[in-house]
C-alpha cells in the first residue's frame, strides 16, 4: 500500500505524453489517467490500426503499467471502450452499437448524474439513448446530452494538443537503434533537407526549427534553434544543430540508441524573392543574420543582443538591449542622436546596472562636488562640468522618483566620473515637488 501522489501521478502521465508523441504529433491529456491520441492519417505507418494499438499497449506493458486502449471516430467514444472494454477497433458510424450495452458509469459522467440515472432506472448507455433528448437535458443538463452524442458518435469536440502541431514535419525510423554521433548528423542532414523542400514547395521559410530524439527506454530529448531571418537552406539549418549540440551542457545521450528522429519547423514564414543589385550592403547583412544565428545557437538567442534608442530623456532608459535574431533591421535602421566628432560625449558610454552611492563635499550645498568617496578612494576634483538636469517622468513610473542634477567631473589622476545629486536642495521647491531635502549622491558612470 502506498498513498496516493496526484502531482507524480500527473507528471507520470505527461511523460507519457511525450513518449506517445513518437506515434502522432497530437496528443493530448485526459485526467487523470487517461490520454488521447489522434491517430488520422498515421495509423498506416506502422501497420494500421490494430498493430499500431498493439504496439502501444505493448510497449507501456512492458515499463510496467496497466494500460486500457480502444479507437473510435470520436475522442469520448474512445474513452467510454477503455472505461469497460479494451482493444477494441469501433468502425465508422459503429459508435452507437459499439456502447449500447455498457453500463452509464462508462460514460465519464459525475456520480450525481450516473446514480440519477440508475435510479432511474436507466443502467445501460442504450437505455438512455433511447430516451428523448430534451428528457435528458432536462433532468440531467446539457452538458450530458453532449456528452452522450459524443459518444454515440452524433458529434465530436476537438482534443486540446500538449504541443500545437508544426507546420511541417520531416522524421526517420530505425528498424534498430542508432547511438553513434555520425549517423546521428548524417540523419539530421537529410532531415533538412527533405524539410527545405517541402517548404520550397510552398514559398516558405523556417524561423524555429526543433529537432526530438526518441530514445528506446521511453525518453525524449528536445533541441529548438531560432533564427533572424527565414531560412531555405538545408546546409544552414545543418550547421545550426551542428552549433547546438556542440554547445550543449548536458551532451545528448542516447542511451540504448534512438529510434525515432524527428526534425520539424514550428515557425514559418513566407519567403519575399527580392531582386538583388550589386550593392555589397545586401550580401552583408545576409551575412551578418548567418553569423548572429550560428553564435545564438551556440551561446543561446538572448544573449546575442542589438541596442535600439528609446523615446527617453532617463540615462538609463534611453537604450534598450533586445534580441539581435528578431531586431536585426529595427537596429541598422535605428536614428541616434547625431554629434560632432570633435565635441566629448556629453553621458559615458558605460553605465552603472545599479547608479552606487558615493560620499560628497560640496563648496555650496547645491554645487558642484568638491571632493567625493567611492569603493573606499577618495577623488579631489579638479575640473566639474554641469549640472544637466533631468526630471523623473512621474506618467511612467509608478514609484516616487527624485530629480537628478548630473555632473562630469574629472579628478588629480585624470579620471573622469558621471555623478548626479538625486533630489533637490531647495527647500521650498522640494516640498512642492514632494521630494527630500537632504539628497543623496550616486555614481552613475565612468567616461573612457
Amino acid at each position: 500500500m502506498f498513498d496516493a501522489d496526484a502531482a507524480a501521478d500527473a507528471k507520470a502521465l505527461s511523460d507519457i505524453a511525450g513518449w506517445c508523441d513518437r506515434f502522432t504529433p497530437l496528443v493530448a491529456l485526459d485526467p487523470p489517467h487517461g490520454l488521447f491520441l489522434d491517430i488520422t492519417g498515421c495509423a498506416h505507418l506502422f501497420g494500421g490500426e490494430a498493430a499500431l494499438m498493439r504496439m502501444v499497449c505493448g510497449a507501456l506493458t512492458r515499463q510496467g503499467f496497466a494500460v486500457s486502449a480502444a479507437i473510435a471516430g470520436t475522442s469520448i467514444c474512445a474513452r467510454t471502450m477503455t472505461r469497460h472494454v479494451s482493444g477494441q477497433i469501433v468502425p465508422d458510424g459503429g459508435e452507437a452499437e459499439a456502447i449500447r450495452l455498457l453500463p452509464v458509469f462508462a460514460l465519464g459522467a459525475d456520480e450525481a448524474i450516473s446514480r440519477g440515472l440508475r435510479r432511474a432506472g436507466l443502467k445501460t448507455i442504450g437505455d438512455v439513448a433511447s430516451r428523448a433528448r430534451h428528457e435528458i437535458t432536462a433532468r440531467f443538463g446539457d452538458g450530458f446530452t453532449t456528452l452522450l452524442e459524443q459518444a454515440l458518435g452524433q458529434g465530436d469536440a476537438p482534443i486540446s494538443p500538449l504541443k500545437p502541431l508544426p507546420d511541417y514535419i520531416v522524421e526517420k525510423r530505425f528498424p534498430e537503434p542508432v547511438a553513434t554521433d555520425g549517423v546521428i548528423s548524417a540523419t539530421l542532414s537529410r532531415l533538412a533537407a527533405m524539410l527545405v523542400a517541402a517548404m520550397d514547395r510552398q514559398g516558405k521559410g523556417a524561423r524555429r526549427l526543433e529537432a526530438h530524439f526518441f530514445r528506446t527506454d521511453g525518453a525524449v530529448r528536445a533541441i529548438a534553434v531560432d533564427t533572424g531571418q527565414p531560412v531555405t537552406k538545408a546546409e544552414m539549418i545543418d550547421r545550426l544543430f551542428r552549433e547546438r549540440l556542440e554547445a550543449l551542457k548536458d551532451p545528448l545521450d542516447p542511451g540504448f540508441g534512438f529510434d525515432l528522429i524527428r526534425l520539424s519547423a514550428s515557425r514559418v514564414e513566407i519567403v519575399v524573392q527580392q531582386q538583388r543589385d550589386l550593392d555589397a550592403n545586401v550580401h552583408d547583412n545576409d551575412a551578418l543574420a548567418a553569423l548572429i544565428d550560428r553564435i545564438a545557437a551556440r551561446i543561446g538567442g538572448q544573449r546575442v543582443v542589438v541596442h535600439l534608442p528609446q523615446d527617453t530623456h532617463i540615462p538609463e532608459r534611453a537604450v534598450k538591449a533586445a534580441p539581435a535574431q528578431h531586431h536585426l533591421a529595427a537596429a541598422q535602421a535605428a536614428a541616434w542622436p547625431a554629434r560632432e566628432e570633435s565635441e566629448p560625449p556629453l553621458r559615458p558610454l558605460r553605465l552603472f546596472a545599479r547608479p552606487e552611492p558615493i560620499k560628497v563635499i560640496a563648496e555650496v550645498p547645491d554645487g558642484p562636488p568638491a571632493w567625493f568617496q567611492w569603493r573606499r578612494a577618495s577623488h579631489t576634483v579638479t575640473r566639474v562640468e554641469g549640472p544637466e538636469r533631468v526630471a523623473m517622468e512621474w506618467w511612467r513610473s509608478p514609484e516616487a522618483m527624485l530629480t537628478r542634477d548630473y555632473f562630469r567631473v574629472e579628478d588629480e589622476t585624470g579620471l573622469r566620473f558621471w555623478l548626479y545629486r538625486d533630489g533637490l536642495y531647495d527647500r521650498e521647491i522640494a516640498q512642492r515637488a514632494g521630494e527630500i531635502v537632504q539628497p543623496n549622491w550616486f555614481v552613475h558612470g565612468l567616461f573612457a
